[in-house]
């Protein structure tokens, strides 16, 4: 476990930045530093709460909010199956607390030692996941505390922030020209939900369903076609 946690503390750094600058727009649209400290460790998962705090301070919409959420977190599907050797032979519990600190840092960090030693295993990305979501918690309810106690802080461009913070993620998730389509689908799909006046949760919704609906497709025409 120290060894993980060790290793994370450089992205770590990172998150805990991130984690500041949205706890201070958290509480400019109205959560309490305590709520947002709690929704960290809860749900653990940076581009959700970003969209579903963004969601609800724009229309008061608990289910669009949950909504858009899930959406974005249907990543964990695939990195919780990817995780079947590191996590076996843990008890149920200890699997589940496992994956509920697993983030994209400590995964793809836990994979990539592994690839050059077997012998990482559970222990390196439970200790990494332990730091993450502590980081996570703590910055973002400090950045919610001080927030607060500040002027509006959009006026300073701040609020761009969270659309760089989806833009780089985006970047880290592009894998070439075989991405381009599904990519391309899910985006039309969710500008042309939004130009039809719709919810901007659902829109979110519908673009991550019809991205995955176009990658399956692709897959199974590669697989039929010589």
């Amino acid at each position: 476990m120290k060894q993980g946690a060790i290793a994370i503390l450089p992205l770590a750094a990172g998150a805990a930045l991130y984690g500041f600058a949205f706890g201070l727009l958290a509480a400019q649209v109205g959560f309490p530093w305590w709520s947002v400290g709690l929704m960290s460790a809860f749900v653990h998962a940076g581009s959700s709460q970003i969209v579903a705090v963004e969601q609800f301070a724009n229309a008061q919409m608990v289910l669009g909010a949950a909504l858009a959420g899930a959406a974005l977190n249907l990543r964990y599907i695939g990195i919780v199956a990817s995780l079947s050797d590191v996590l076996a032979g843990l008890s149920l519990r200890a699997k589940l607390c496992a994956i509920h600190i697993t983030g994209d840092e400590n995964w793809a960090l836990t994979l990539s030692e592994r690839a050059k030693s077997q012998e990482v295993g559970a222990p390196f990305l439970i200790g990494s996941g332990l730091v993450m979501i502590s980081v996570w918690t703590v910055s973002t309810a400090s950045g919610a505390l001080l927030g607060a106690a500040l002027p509006d802080l959009e006026r300073f461009g701040l609020g761009f922030a969270f659309t760089a913070a989806f833009i780089a993620m985006a970047c880290g998730l592009w894998r070439g020209r075989s991405n381009a389509l599904p990519w391309a689908v899910a985006f039309g799909t969710a500008i042309a939900m939004v130009l039809l006046g719709l919810p901007k949760a659902y829109a979110i919704v519908a673009g991550a369903l019809s991205g995955l609906l176009a990658s399956y497709v692709i897959r199974q025409t590669a697989r039929i076609l010589p």
